[in-house]
């Protein structure tokens, strides 16, 4: 048996194959119809008119609003938007903003194995990035990783559209239609229509599979050409900073200054600093008292009142 074997069968079909086993297992029923269990579709209730359904919603309480936008969460394929909820659930939108907030602070990076994203307009539960590898390899999967000319074409249609597919190859100087037609089967670019010129050339754009697969709320979250750019200088700074070569003179200085001579010398000049500070204060104080000295001679005090030879009468 090959040891590279694709994914196995899916729950619903291993459930299938069980059912099928265990009909098998009981001869008598081969030659029985299997009856009707479902109920039809047209007995089921009707749904409820939403004004109704907007005046029970506003009786149950923040848990209990938190509580329902959590399941709709947990159930929902594609990112949720509010409007959605709104209109499935009555609930005011107000309501809605203020549960998603607390979710989100319930579900975030470093605490939970959940985290909630606001992405390509909506709001959607994800693996937090700390748990990424085990749910991959639980899922048996493999990162999804796009080649340097997808990202290029990716990058250009995203900052650039509408545009043209000339426009993009004159931008990287290369033919662009073979990764332009598996952008679009994987439905991260769309047609978004023509260009009013001659020969009409078709104009491509982003989609919102786009936005959730970078994880992004809109196109306005994209980094503007300045972060980038500034973003580009960080990044070869900290590279430079921690370069290899930076680290034997990081250890020269180190040992250095651990060095028992430096340090007794250092030692010794702090004394000598010391002792010239008292030299200094001792020097002021001489000085003081000097002045002091001079003052009394050229600005003598008067003797006070009624002492002998002020010229009082005796």
């Amino acid at each position: 048996m090959s040891e590279n074997q694709g994914p196995g069968p899916s729950a619903e079909e291993l459930q299938a194959l069980q059912a099928a086993e265990e009909v098998k297992a009981d001869p008598s029923l081969d030659e029985v119809e299997p009856a009707a269990i479902d109920v039809p579709e047209s007995a089921t209730e009707k749904e409820e008119p939403f004004e109704k359904l907007a005046a029970q919603a506003r009786k149950i309480s923040p848990e209990r609003a938190r509580a329902v936008v959590e399941a709709l969460l947990f159930l929902a394929e594609k990112p949720l938007g509010v409007e959605e909820v709104r209109i499935v659930t009555g609930l005011e939108l107000a309501r809605i903003k203020k549960a998603l907030d607390e979710i989100s602070g319930n579900f975030r990076e470093g605490v939970s194995g959940i985290v909630l994203h606001e992405v390509a307009g909506g709001w959607q539960l994800r693996t937090s990035p700390d748990a990424s590898d085990f749910a991959r390899r639980f899922l048996r999967v493999k990162p999804q990783r796009l080649t340097r000319a997808a990202l290029e074409t990716l990058a250009i249609v995203a900052y650039r559209q509408p545009v043209t597919r000339p426009e993009v190859e004159e931008i990287r100087g290369v033919d662009s239609g073979a990764v332009m037609k598996a952008l679009l089967e994987r439905r991260l670019l769309k047609i978004l229509g023509k260009k009013e010129e001659p020969g009409r050339p078709i104009l491509y754009g982003t989609t919102r599979e786009f936005l959730e697969f970078f994880a992004l709320k809109d196109l306005a979250s994209l980094p503007t050409l300045r972060e980038f750019h500034e973003l580009s200088e960080e990044h070869r700074d900290i590279v430079e900073k921690e370069a290899p070569a930076e680290v034997p003179n990081l250890q020269g200085l180190v040992a250095e200054l651990a060095d028992p001579n430096l340090r007794a010398a250092l030692e010794k000049g702090r004394e000598e600093a010391d002792t010239a500070l008292e030299e200094l204060e001792r020097a002021i104080d001489r000085a003081d008292s000097s002045s002091r000295s001079v003052k009394s001679v050229l600005d003598p005090e008067p003797p006070p009142a009624g002492a002998p030879g002020d010229g009082g009468t005796s």
